[in-house]
């Protein structure tokens, strides 16, 4: 098994000049310290407006600032908001292609649509479209990072003409594509899909056994038709942790932010009314934390070393891939994550490090035939023959030749005017040869 971490840069009230300042460098020197411990994956989320529980509206752009201060760590989004009214496919796929270079082919592709109001509000995305907007979207900006060109798409949720999407991802065919997956039915979907399943459903390893065993039943069967052009057979699973020698003072330092982090999702996706800009989340969350249940499958990395490698060894054997861990949230120390990981990486992580390769080498022998097979069940989109790929003429040579006629200059917009030949210079000199 494998772990990563996991960030939504959670900044509770009340805010003081410098804090989320404070915020991204500490999540900056968490990230490099995961890297030289060897933790494999650091995740991060997009989400839009989501006051105190997610100041992540930009992944893109922290885990390009990763990538420069790290050598092995896999950059994962977790996730990107596919409907095309968030990023346009194109845009994803030019950004998760270049950073994928910056990084030298260290990118996770994680998708989702989110179910926050805020959000969906906020970008004009309907709770009825969303998810056929993710399909849609998702598989087109897959298409675009495989095809030279990409030969255009008029659909339902977006359109656009034949263009030649640049640059390309260092990962062939395109980075591993996950989903955000929260209900066992997306799980499935995951499966059918041919992607991996990133799951913040906290529960338990009894339930975990099932939903590994439903979903890699899928992956084995002709129901899985990959939305991509490769197959990324995986299931990660998400939890709080906190790890310390004492196992009482592991959850004084790690279960109030892990508690925190459940509430303000529930606040923005599940049962709160938000007044923007003025609603204190974490003063609510102070009156009601005595009432709140624990979600015990996803608190149980919170604890002494040898409590957490009992309870990991429990998702490991249940055949989970990856283990998330929610390390800052709510008011969570800097200093006290750093020294967790520390704890882990020595006492917990190597054991799980020498089960893991022979682990995924028997996984890979044991799933190629039947990722082969779903490859060539694929439907996959016509390239364009040479003769029909369109010729772009540029605006200025369009301008030139309609204004040529009275001999005015072509005019390319505000603050730009120049002359221009209506002939490429190229062809130009090719003819007088």
């Amino acid at each position: 098994m494998q772990f990563g971490i996991f960030y939504e840069h959670q900044l509770p009230r009340p805010w003081v000049e410098g804090a989320e300042l404070k915020l991204f460098q500490d999540a900056l020197d968490q990230v490099e310290l995961a890297d030289k411990l060897g933790i494999d994956y650091a995740w991060e989320v997009e989400h839009h407006f989501l006051e105190e529980y997610a100041h992540s509206s930009a992944p893109e752009v922290f885990l390009a600032a990763c990538s420069q201060r790290t050598k092995r760590i896999r950059l994962g989004h977790g996730i990107v908001l596919m409907p095309p009214p968030y990023n346009h496919p194109a845009r994803v796929a030019e950004r998760i292609a270049t950073l994928d270079l910056v990084s030298a082919g260290r990118v996770e592709w994680g998708t989702g649509e989110s179910a926050s109001l805020a959000e969906l509000g906020g970008f004009g995305v309907s709770v009825q479209d969303k998810q056929p907007m993710w399909h849609e979207a998702t598989r087109e900006a897959a298409n675009m990072m495989v095809m030279d060109p990409y030969p255009g798409y008029q659909g339902k949720y977006f359109s656009m003409p034949c263009r030649n999407v640049v640059p390309k991802p260092v990962q062939k065919p395109h980075p591993p594509i996950w989903v955000a997956a929260s209900r066992r039915e997306t799980i499935h979907e995951a499966a059918r899909d041919g992607i991996g399943a990133l799951t913040f459903a906290f529960i338990d390893p009894a339930e975990a056994i099932k939903w590994v065993g439903e979903y890699y039943d899928i992956i084995k069967s002709e129901a899985c038709v990959p939305i991509g052009h490769s197959v990324n057979a995986n299931i990660a699973m998400v939890g709080g942790f906190s790890c310390h020698a004492d196992a009482a003072e592991a959850r004084r330092r790690g279960l109030d932010g892990f508690r925190f982090f459940g509430y303000a999702l529930g606040h923005h996706y599940i049962f709160g009314e938000h007044l923007p800009g003025r609603t204190n989340i974490w003063a609510n969350y102070e009156r009601a934390r005595d009432l709140l249940p624990i979600a015990r499958g996803g608190a149980g990395a919170i604890g002494s070393p040898e409590e957490i490698e009992r309870h990991l060894r429990r998702f490991e054997e249940a055949g989970v891939d990856q283990m998330i861990f929610v390390q800052q949230g709510g008011n969570n120390r800097h200093e006290d994550i750093c020294e967790s990981m520390e704890l882990f990486a020595k006492s917990v992580m190597p054991g799980f490090k020498q089960r893991h390769a022979g682990r995924a080498a028997r996984k890979q022998a044991e799933l190629a035939p039947f990722i082969e097979a779903a490859l060539r069940r694929k439907p996959r989109m016509t390239p364009l023959g040479e003769a029909d790929i369109p010729t772009i003429v540029a605006l200025g040579r369009q301008q030139a030749k309609q204004e040529s006629v009275d001999g005015k200059t072509a005019n390319f917009g505000r603050g730009s005017e120049m002359s221009v030949p209506l002939e490429d210079p190229l062809k130009q000199a090719s003819a007088g040869s």
